[in-house]
């Protein structure tokens, strides 16, 4: 059965993979972006050009802030599914430009959750963030800690997105899974993420800043495993837990038809180590210039992901060491580099 579904975010890193993958799978889909210069637009563009030769997909330029246009974009469309991936990404970007975090990040969906309110959508697929965990030292990240102290206003809009999505799962029913994505890396990545910064540095011979001193560790996800469990969610439709008890709440599930899930490779690497698999893959050695930790970062983050194994089968099969050559290989195509 094919879906007629909505992907926000459409020409972003996840959102161009997620619309691929769906159009694979015969669904008709409509993208929305507003094409901003966060980074580079003619990226942006790229992605778009390669969707929009697939006769089953429409592109929309609209900013989710826009209260008219997202309303008359549901009331001209009956949508199967919506997976809001839409957002103004980045930690320390937040510090500088917090109202940019506000109206899209807020606002942007609030007008969502209204146009799947009114026109009563099967189930709403939003993007939410491994950094709602904050300081937590406990790991792996579990969706059951508590997550009620973000240390940045990105963070905080997150954690935002998932009370909004109850709110609405709770007062009108509307089906909402949120998704925590741990650190997500891949071909046609996002230009400000530490893989992209660092492997345009090494093959340009300057140096990279590596933060905390390198005593750093993300749990590193392949895009395209990301998007087997976004697509697999899709189909996942939350009912209200029968078992949620507001005595011993279970922060993530509800009385509502409510989810949230960790989405990550269930791996914490260090740093150190994921930049010598890029050395390897590159053929080069980086310039390391090691500094101290940013406002608003976390030196680990590793996703508990059980949960998610048991709703839909999620099982990340990519490691570093199959995922991190396959974006040099990308890089050195999609800028013509044909040698270091």
């Amino acid at each position: 059965m094919a879906f007629h579904v909505l992907v926000t975010g459409a020409a972003g890193f996840i959102g161009y993979h997620t619309c691929q993958a769906l159009l694979q799978r015969g669904d008709r889909v409509v993208g929305i972006d507003n094409l901003n210069d966060y980074y580079e637009v003619s990226l942006k563009q790229s992605r778009l050009s390669k969707l929009v030769s697939n006769e089953a997909f429409q592109f929309q330029k609209m900013d989710l802030a826009d209260r008219d246009g997202v309303a008359k974009l549901f009331a001209d469309n009956r949508f199967d599914r919506v997976i809001h991936l839409g957002a103004q990404a980045g930690v320390r970007y937040s510090l500088e430009n917090p109202f940019a975090y506000i109206d899209s990040n807020i606002t942007g969906t609030l007008t969502i959750l209204e146009g799947c309110r009114h026109h009563r959508v099967p189930h709403l697929v939003y993007a939410s963030s491994s950094s709602v965990y904050g300081n937590n030292i406990k790991l792996p990240f579990a969706e059951s800690d508590s997550v009620d102290h973000p240390i940045s206003l990105y963070a905080a809009t997150k954690k935002s997105d998932e009370l909004m999505a109850h709110t609405y799962s709770h007062l009108f029913g509307v089906p909402t899974t949120g998704l925590r994505f741990f650190t997500v890396y891949g071909p046609w990545g996002r230009p400000d993420m530490a893989l992209f910064k660092f492997t345009k540095a090494i093959l340009e011979g300057k140096p990279i800043d590596v933060y905390n001193h390198g005593n750093m560790k993300r749990d590193f996800t392949y895009v395209a495993d990301i998007v087997n469990a976004v697509v697999a969610v899709s189909d996942s439709i939350p009912t209200a837990n029968e078992h949620w008890n507001s005595e011993h709440p279970d922060p993530a599930s509800s009385s509502a038809p409510y989810r949230v899930f960790n989405i990550g490779n269930h791996q914490s690497v260090d740093l150190l180590h994921f930049i010598a698999v890029l050395e390897k893959a590159i053929g080069k050695k980086a310039i390391i210039n090691l500094m101290p930790m940013q406002a608003g970062d976390v030196p680990n983050t590793y996703a508990d992901i059980q949960a998610l194994h048991q709703a839909v089968g999620y099982v990340p099969t990519t490691s570093i060491e199959v995922g991190v050559p396959r974006f040099v290989e990308w890089y050195r195509d999609y800028y013509n580099i044909t040698n270091s």
